[in-house]
């Protein structure tokens, strides 16, 4: 099948509009991200529940919390609890690249939350989280 010039250029142009979309998908600030989340829970976040939230031990089958591997200081490097693997600070704060693109951030929220929750974390739990995380200071 032989396309026009017009359709050539349409589909490029489609094509380049798609990874712009994609792009701008995967690039994010911490503050874009605790707004999304904020959006998608329907209300204001908690820094006090996201506290907790890092430090709760959901007793699932390793019975860790965030702050096992992440540091009972998120602003510090952390330590794997199983691996010893380093693990570079949590806080935005202190770690520039942290919550910077938004597919990785999902990524591991979904891999995390299923481990040590058991479950999906919420909209609600992730803009709690996230919220208390950005009042950190290195």
């Amino acid at each position: 099948m032989k396309l026009s010039s017009l359709d050539r250029r349409c589909c490029v142009a489609l094509i380049a509009a798609g990874l712009a979309c994609a792009t701008a998908a995967r690039a994010a600030t911490a503050e874009e991200l605790l707004a999304g989340y904020s959006k998608a829970a329907g209300g204001a976040p908690s820094p006090e529940r996201g506290q907790r939230f890092y430090n709760t031990n959901f007793g699932r089958d390793l019975g860790l919390s965030c702050a096992a591997c992440h540091g009972s200081v998120p602003t510090k490097d952390g330590k794997d609890a199983v691996t010893d693997k380093k693990i570079s600070a949590f806080a935005p704060a202190s770690n520039a690249t942290r919550f910077t693109e938004a597919t990785k951030v999902e990524h591991n929220f979904r891999l995390n939350c299923s481990d040590f929750v058991g479950r999906d974390c919420t909209a609600a739990e992730k803009a709690d989280l996230l919220s208390w995380l950005l009042t950190l200071k290195p």
